[in-house]
């Protein structure tokens, strides 16, 4: 049987839960599909935000022939199938789900076709295309970010399926709680549906009809839920729960829960590249100039993740967090950008004082471009208390070393250049 979730997958742009930023009037993609104008893209965001039924939408909308290849299961091979009958059909859609999965031999048979616009290419990703998208292809797609869908979207969502649905709208449904539906489902819409439609029919008495009311409720849910959803879901709550878990055992610098996270990761099947880039963050997040080296071995342990792959890459990433793990803490370089960025948007785009702007040209050195400009290698212990800060924010302290052994050293350094300036 068809699961809820694609039963009730939206026709149009007004059924789509959430996305108001793109599917909202005068949005720029509702306008491109209004215009028939669609162009090549990259739908960003998490599991269950409208990614395939935005595809769907679009060709749907277009009347255009629409190919769909999902990364985990296709290859070059079915690409190039894919292409080659798409040459007879113009203004075919090609819809490739978790395009972050193919490889860039398999990125790079896109790059032709998309180019010249034999195929519209709509990939969907849950992970940063950044990094996972070849730019060459980047280059050639818009990318759309998908937001979590807010709580008022889901229970809608659910609302909607009770009443739209052949099946559900047949029996006597009342959804008098809905936490236990939201949190299980961690904000995917798909899950969502699909929790609600395997809850009804394990509480349904003869397996669904007219036979008694189904009353939805926390209690309900989480026993069904903990007979039948699975421990691990790489694309789900799960996923979040347990990633965070891993974090944040790091962060208060336990190796031992910091291992067993990530075993249960590994064991569910979790991309090993998504963790290593993870350590890379932490790295910098939490540990920061308090262990300098850190930011290197993770950085390291992230390439050398993608060379070896799995399943030998779960050494490198065990020894890459039990070190991070055990390594000094510090945020204050996540603080440190977090006030500049704070003060960025607070003041705008303040001008840069004259003394340290470029003068490459006359003109620029006539307009006092670089006058007066003390070259700190000119000065004692190569430092000169110059001005760096926009007037509007002279004296600012973004930067407060942590309290650890090698940011205390930090600390005393600049406060022996910059005195009383900055209170270090």
């Amino acid at each position: 049987m068809t699961p809820l979730a694609e039963r009730i997958r939206p026709k149009s742009l007004n059924e789509l839960a959430g996305q108001q930023h793109l599917a909202g009037k005068g949005s720029i993609l509702r306008t491109s599909i209004e215009q028939g104008k669609i162009h090549s893209m990259i739908l960003w965001g998490p599991p269950g935000t409208g990614k395939t039924t935005i595809a769907n939408i679009i060709a749907n909308t277009l009347k255009v022939p629409f190919y769909t290849l999902s990364a985990i299961s296709s290859g070059v091979k079915d690409v190039r199938e894919v292409i080659e009958e798409a040459k007879t059909k113009p203004g075919s859609i090609l819809f490739i789900d978790e395009i972050h999965r193919f490889n860039k031999g398999q990125q790079d048979a896109l790059l032709g076709v998309v180019e010249k616009g034999i195929v519209t290419l709509i990939g969907a990703t849950t992970e940063n295309p950044s990094f996972e998208v070849i730019s060459a292809l980047l280059s050639r797609c818009q990318v759309y970010v998908l937001k979590p869908l807010e709580e008022k979207d889901l229970i809608q969502l659910l609302h909607t399926a009770i009443e739209k649905d052949e099946d559900l709208k047949k029996k006597n449904i009342e959804i008098k709680e809905t936490a236990a539906l939201l949190n299980i489902s961690g904000g995917d819409a798909r899950k969502l549906l699909n929790l609600l439609e395997i809850v009804c029919e394990a509480a349904s008495p003869f397996g669904g009809g007219l036979e008694g009311a189904i009353v939805i409720t926390d209690e309900l849910v989480m026993d069904v839920a903990q007979k039948k959803i699975a421990l691990y879901d790489k694309s789900g709550e799960q996923h979040y729960d347990i990633i965070s878990a891993f974090i944040k055992s790091i962060r208060g610098s336990d190796p031992n829960a910091a291992v067993y996270w990530l075993a249960r990761m590994i064991e569910g099947g979790e991309d090993v590249k998504f963790i290593a880039r993870r350590l890379v963050i932490l790295a910098s997040e939490d540990i920061g100039n308090a262990n300098p080296t850190a930011l290197v071995m993770a950085n390291a342990s992230f390439d050398a993740v993608n060379k070896i792959g799995f399943p030998e890459s779960s050494l490198i990433l065990s020894q890459c967090a039990i070190y991070l793990a055990s390594s000094a803490k510090s945020n204050a370089a996540t603080v440190a950008i977090g006030a500049a960025m704070n003060a960025v948007k607070q003041h705008g785009d303040l001008p840069v004082p004259l003394h340290i702007r470029n003068a490459p040209t006359r003109l620029m050195k006539n307009l006092g471009y670089g006058m007066n400009y003390e070259y700190s290698h000119s000065y004692e212990n190569n430092f000169s208390p110059q001005e760096y800060l926009p007037k509007e924010l002279a004296g600012n302290k973004f930067y407060d070393p942590g309290k650890n052994a090698r940011e205390e050293e930090l600390r005393k350094f600049l406060k022996s250049l910059w005195k009383d300036k900055y209170n270090y």
